[in-house]
């Protein structure tokens, strides 16, 4: 499971030019699933990205989570995060897990957040033509991939 995460100040996703979901200061996140994910790296997520702190304290030092800020999230599906482009000029997608997999996965992953954070996931929808806008505040944007907990 591979996540992009951007503190932002607002962000929102349209689909068919209609507003799906918006949010205002918070995370918006983009993930990722592979074949070989499961519940354990839901989970594992779940509490590093609720715990991850990168909101500013009173003296301006990146030391609160989006809970403590009662901030807000937005979660959005994105199989090109495990794109591989060693090979020629056309991204190869073998990594990324099947739809029968990774539906399931994504759901599980919006509960899981919402129950880990106790904030609302919002979320697009998975497989859809999305239309993604943001205001990264900082800006701030972390990668972390659940094979990688090192």
């Amino acid at each position: 499971m591979r996540i992009v995460i951007q503190r932002v100040s607002e962000s929102s996703v349209h689909i068919n030019r209609q507003l799906k979901a918006q949010i205002g200061n918070g995370l918006m996140i983009l993930a990722g699933f592979e074949e070989n994910d499961t519940e354990e790296d839901i989970v594992w997520m779940s509490k590093k990205i609720s715990s991850l702190r990168i909101f500013d304290d009173d003296q301006g030092v990146m030391n609160l989570s989006v809970c403590d800020v009662k901030g807000e999230i937005l979660l959005i599906s994105q199989f090109t995060l495990f794109a591989k482009t060693k090979k020629g000029n056309r991204p190869s997608y073998i990594k990324a897990a099947k739809p029968e997999l990774s539906i399931p996965l994504y759901h599980t992953f919006i509960n899981q957040l919402t129950i880990e954070s106790g904030i609302q996931v919002k979320s697009g929808e998975f497989g859809a033509d999305m239309q993604i806008s943001l205001i990264n505040n900082g800006p701030v944007t972390i990668i972390i991939d659940s094979k990688n907990k090192e």
